[in-house]
């Protein structure tokens, strides 16, 4: 049978650092020195040191929220202008994780390209953008992967995987890009503050096909937490998408886990032990988050370093964190010695998207 691998992985993310200035920005919205004592608690332990953005910061003591102007005070963008800043910027950003791979004279043989959004609609869409900017063949299939929120890229991937696995001869184009610091409220919601405080923007493009090189995709496996529909929601409103994430989000989390290992060959590890698993790769959504899997799992604190380092090194992008995780894994991973590994990431439903693979050996 057919195996698809990811051969290669590129990631990209913009120019601008925005998580101090976020933080000093994040400050001056709450009103009571109560919250500000209690969002500098929760941003020292939020084990992130870095975010990007597409908007250079401002100056905070001129009354700027970003260089550009298109944050202003009491006067924040509707829906329609950041959707117009969307088009463009997500375009870009997804061209350079694109280019992180080198298609180069072969992309006149990609034969499907699959894009994962979650932050912003155009159409044409951003499918039919990229391959129009990257030249590939007009009969490309393209599949748009939108609003499943964070945990976007494992459907990619599963989409891609069949589609190797149907035509040994398909080579499939990955892209997640996602601009979540389009979507900045004014409010002075303690909640919604540290919401903001995790999400960065960034793009990651992978190549697919039947070539044994890379990571090795085994199987997929989507699973819906039940009665937790209401703590993940990312809704569409006149001042941008509106994210809410409940505190309840991890604790779940960790019960869910602990039911997938006891249901043995029906759950998450298909029989396997987790100190089976040399390699996992877990979407950060967040600190409380990898503890929550770390708990939940009863993982080595260890096994989830690379998922901890991406976050402190940029944040929650979304639906690109995970393949973020890969790549680096990918980088570290010596290619003589196979390693299986586990997949995961958590998304609106609340769902529990996964799969297995393996990493070296080639």
């Amino acid at each position: 049978m057919t195996v698809a691998h990811i051969n290669r992985i590129g990631v990209a993310v913009p120019d601008h650092d925005i998580h101090a200035p976020f933080v000093a920005f994040a400050r001056t919205l709450l009103v009571g020195e109560r919250d500000r004592r209690l969002f500098d608690r929760m941003a020292e332990r939020a084990g992130i040191a870095h975010r990007y953005s597409i908007f250079p910061e401002g100056n905070l003591a001129a009354g700027e929220v970003d260089a550009t102007g298109f944050y202003r005070r009491g006067e924040f963008p509707g829906t329609a202008a950041r959707m117009a800043r969307y088009r463009p910027e997500a375009l870009e950003l997804a061209l350079r994780a694109v280019e992180a791979i080198d298609i180069g004279a072969e992309r006149h043989r990609i034969t499907h390209l699959i894009v994962a959004s979650c932050t912003g609609f155009v159409a044409p869409g951003l499918d039919l953008l990229l391959a129009e900017r990257l030249g590939l063949a007009r009969d490309v299939e393209r599949t748009i992967v939108g609003f499943m929120g964070c945990a976007a890229a494992v459907p990619a991937l599963r989409l891609a995987h069949h589609a190797v696995r149907s035509d040994p001869a398909a080579r499939v184009l990955v892209v997640t890009v996602e601009l979540s610091t389009l979507h900045l409220q004014e409010t002075d919601s303690l909640e919604s503050v540290l919401s903001f405080l995790l999400f960065g923007d960034g793009a990651a493009a992978a190549l697919v096909t039947a070539e044994p090189a890379g990571i090795a995709l085994e199987d997929f496996r989507a699973t819906v937490i039940p009665e937790t529909k209401g703590l993940i929601t990312w809704r569409i409103g006149d001042q941008g998408f509106d994210m809410f994430l409940s505190g309840d989000v991890p604790l779940r989390i960790a019960q869910a886990l602990r039911q997938e290992l006891a249901a043995g060959e029906d759950g998450l590890l298909r029989g396997s032990q987790t100190a089976d698993i040399a390699l996992w790769a877990v979407h950060g959504g967040g600190r409380t988050v990898l503890d929550a899997v770390e708990a939940g799992l009863a993982l080595d604190p260890a096994a989830l370093r690379p998922s901890r380092e991406v976050l402190h090194d940029y944040g929650n992008m979304s639906s690109a964190t995970v393949m973020f995780v890969l790549h680096r894994m990918m980088r570290a991973v010596p290619q003589s010695a196979a390693q299986p590994g586990i997949a995961i990431a958590f998304g609106p439903g609340m769902v529990a998207e996964s799969f297995r693979f393996r990493l070296g050996g080639g």
